[in-house]
């Protein structure tokens, strides 16, 4: 017989005991993964914006063409470190040319797979972002910084299969040895990695993860727009290449703003986003994650860039 003063001990020392423990699956490293992180969470480098509320999805006022003061829109052309001829569609804000002294930061802006430079910036409902008139409006009304906008043609170098660090892909290399220099030197930009941010619809979401997120040394902002590696193969492919470069405690501190990932819930790539995101989580890498109305379509990707250029380019120091 267990006297009340022995059950009392007991009860105290098995309570003890519990709260020793870790819950269910918190802190315990899983075969081959991250390991567990046992520290609380750090806050950014810069503080965390409040991400703006998206427009309806059938709402055109965001776009229309109203009178403000809008920008233009350039098509430079340049032969790529492969010999191809190439073209960019860059976006230059309301008054560019009247201020010789001012300089930009710069959104790299991808399309999605089978289209090309020029969708970003097409004005048509079914198949074009209207990012120039995004931009004059949200620019105007003080909601977003004035910035360049670049839309290269990604369409034939990016890839769904991720490439072992070190081991840059095609549009990889493009960007580091063409696009930003050319862009650079023919522009008045701000030429460092905090004013350089990069998003990407549907492929074009590809060419951030693997462009950007080995390259934060260039880039401070990544935005992925309905996208994510296809297959448990990709997935786990992405993981062991990338798994160093998410463990490390440094990475988070690397962002301006933290990875942004949005879907549409009926979105082809809902489900391909949602498998990178959990592997994100599981590292720790700090993210907005936006599930919206609609599918995988103009209408949506439109409103991640009004939403998203609204935090873009923080005053702030990054690391």
């Amino acid at each position: 017989m267990i006297r009340l003063g022995q059950f009392v001990q007991h009860s105290a020392a098995l309570v003890a005991a519990i709260c020793l423990l870790p819950a269910s699956g918190v802190g315990q490293p899983r075969p081959g993964g991250p390991p567990p992180h046992l520290d609380p969470p750090k806050a950014g480098v810069c503080p965390l914006p409040t991400l703006p509320a998206l427009p309806a999805l059938n709402d055109a006022a965001f776009f229309a063409r109203i009178d403000v003061a809008h920008g233009t829109i350039e098509q430079p052309t340049y032969k790529n470190y492969a010999g191809e001829d190439k073209r960019l569609h860059v976006y230059l804000p309301p008054g560019y040319a009247r201020s010789a002294e001012a300089h930009y930061p710069v959104l790299y802006l991808n399309h999605g797979g089978g289209e090309d430079d020029s969708h970003w910036s097409a004005e048509n409902i079914r198949e074009g972002g209207f990012a120039a008139l995004i931009l004059d409006n949200l620019i105007a009304a003080g909601k977003a910084k004035p910035m360049i906008v670049v839309m290269p043609n990604t369409r034939t170098c990016a890839t769904f299969e991720a490439s072992p660090i070190g081991s840059d892909d095609k549009c990889t290399q493009e960007y580091l040895k063409d696009i930003i220099p050319l862009v650079d030197s023919h522009y008045r930009t701000r030429a460092n990695r905090e004013s350089r941010a990069l998003a990407g619809l549907s492929m074009g979401g590809f060419v951030v993860l693997h462009t950007g997120l080995p390259h934060l040394d260039t880039f401070s902002e990544l935005y992925v727009y309905s996208s994510g590696h296809i297959g448990e193969g990709a997935v786990k492919r992405f993981d062991s290449y990338y798994a160093d470069l998410l463990r490390d405690p440094t990475t988070n501190d690397r962002f301006q703003v933290p990875l942004y990932m949005a879907a549409g819930e009926t979105d082809i790539a809902l489900h391909n986003g949602q498998k990178d995101l959990a592997l994100f989580n599981q590292y720790g890498l700090r993210n907005f994650w936006v599930l919206s109305t609609g599918g995988h379509e103009w209408a949506n990707w439109r409103r991640y860039l009004y939403q998203t250029a609204q935090i873009m380019f923080p005053d702030c120091p990054s690391k």
